[in-house]
């Protein structure tokens, strides 16, 4: 048998026990000893080998988004964007892409509960004719900080202690009170959304700006909104804690068990599209992770849908072993300046290297599905045969040649070398805006979740006197209600 057509899956046919060398196990309940009790002969290999994988079963999960569940699917066109794009599975309407999609909570163990308070990751994996495009996002449009540099300490602040592993609201509250920018995210983080009823019932956002190219060479600053057809639902307090208690995986079994029925969850995507020669119009920096773009002034535009349809087959392998990386990008889509997709770029591959290996694209569930070639040989578990003699480019023995040419952002970019925050701060107008366009009983309810946070005996005068400065430089009202609760007087 060829090498090279090899595969793993064809193995597990065979009717009788084997070693992982195919050598046939005649007894698979019982070790090889010396008499009947004992003890137990270091020679019966099996025994070893069998012991040595089940120790090895579990790989390290992962820092953020480590409690997740996986789906497959496809993407289709509906509308014709080409004249903001060159990217080849948005050439047309119609035109159908393989995907996987894996939701995740940001924060909480493996096996922590799908109910806990937390933004949710939405990532989509794309297997396009031109490479894999991960569209790597949560369930808000804004997030806690603007720059990278502060990603580590944020998701410091978020885990459990390091003394007692308690999960604690003072030492959020007491790192991101440095950071007043965070409070658009608590808009979202502590409104109803801060917990979805489950995967199906919840938008998906791309967060970061991207740029679009399109043949011609314009490009655009664009935003990606997945909208579910189900529409949005939350759980709140009681009803999260109830789900909760009788089943910590709802979600994960609502999801499998809808597609299993039939019920196929679908969200529409839009984009938001800014010429970035008009950025400087707006009252915020378009590149700031912590601003929404404003619906009434850069409205959504529709561009397809997402189908998903085939649930996975192994759990481990995809959903355990799924790596998405912001860093995959096509002909078409490129990143922009916005700091925090900058350091992504770096991050995202570099835990899955730490975490699956150097060759974890290698791995089905990571690997292109359009031909690609590299000259990426050897490490750690690199399973594919190669019988090439030139592992070099370029090379007279070798016709492998470069791709052809595809636009490509060609901005000239000047300033100060320089460590600085931006200009264009802005950090209350947004959290105003949207607490203004709730319900009298929505205000409420978010309001009581500051009340709580803020009432822990951990937290200072000092941090609750911030937080209420805050809230009320974003709308006078909403400080005054949570000073007044929490027995303060305002500053403001």
């Amino acid at each position: 048998m060829d090498p090279s057509k090899y595969r793993p899956s064809s193995s597990f046919n065979t009717p009788f026990c084997t070693t992982n060398g195919g050598a046939p196990v005649w007894n698979n309940t019982c070790a090889l000893t010396v008499g009947s009790r004992g003890p137990i002969l270091l020679e019966d290999y099996h025994l070893v080998e069998k012991i040595q994988n089940f120790t090895r079963e579990r790989i390290p999960e992962r820092v953020v988004h480590a409690r997740g569940a996986t789906a497959k699917g496809f993407f289709e066109v509906t509308h014709d964007i080409t004249h903001l794009t060159c990217a080849d599975f948005l050439r047309a309407p119609g035109v159908q892409t393989p995907l996987i999609v894996r939701f995740s909570t940001v924060i909480h163990e493996r096996g922590s509960p799908e109910t806990i308070r937390d933004p949710r990751g939405f990532a989509v994996k794309m297997y396009t004719r031109e490479g894999n495009f991960d569209l790597v996002g949560n369930n808000f449009p804004v997030f806690f900080i603007r720059d990278g540099a502060q990603f580590p300490d944020v998701i410091h602040a978020f885990k459990p202690n390091p003394k007692s592993h308690i999960q604690e609201n003072w030492r959020i509250l007491d790192y991101l009170s440095h950071l007043p920018e965070s409070l658009n995210t608590f808009a979202w983080f502590y409104d109803d959304v801060g917990i979805p009823t489950d995967y199906r019932h919840m938008e998906g956002f791309g967060v970061h700006t991207f740029t679009m190219i399109n043949k011609d060479g314009k490009v655009n600053y664009v935003k990606f909104h997945w909208k579910p057809t189900c529409g949005v639902k939350c759980l709140l307090e009681e009803e999260a804690i109830r789900i909760g208690g009788e089943n910590h995986s709802h979600a994960t079994q609502d999801l499998y068990e809808s597609i299993a029925a039939g019920n196929y969850p679908e969200w529409k995507l839009f984009i938001q599209v800014m010429d970035p020669d008009h950025e400087d119009r707006f009252d915020f920096d378009p590149l700031d992770t912590t601003k929404i773009w404003p619906e009434d002034l850069l409205p959504l535009q529709p561009v397809g849908r997402m189908v998903l349809n085939k649930n996975i087959d192994n759990f481990f392998a995809e959903n355990e072993m799924v790596a998405m990386d912001p860093a995959h990008i096509v002909p078409g889509i490129y990143f922009s300046d916005d700091k925090m997709l900058q350091a992504r770029i770096f991050a995202y591959a570099d835990t899955h290297r730490h975490r699956l290996g150097p060759n974890y694209m290698l791995l089905p569930v990571n690997a292109p599905k359009c031909a690609y070639h590299n000259n990426s040989y050897d490490g750690y578990m690199n399973f594919v045969h190669r019988d090439e003699e030139v592992d070099y480019f370029p090379s007279k023995f070798d016709n492998t040649r470069n791709a052809e040419r595809f636009p490509t952002p060609l901005r000239i970019v000047t300033g100060r070398r320089d460590k600085c925050v931006i200009e264009k701060e802005n950090n209350f107008k947004q959290p105003g805006d949207r607490y203004r366009s709730w319900a009298p009983d929505r205000q409420d309810r978010f309001i009581n979740r500051w009340v709580k946070s803020l009432s822990e005996p951990r937290v200072t005068h000092e941090i609750r006197s911030t937080w209420i400065s805050y809230l009320t430089q974003a709308d006078r009202s909403l400080g005054q209600k949570v000073a007044s609760r929490l027995n303060i007087r305002p500053t403001m």
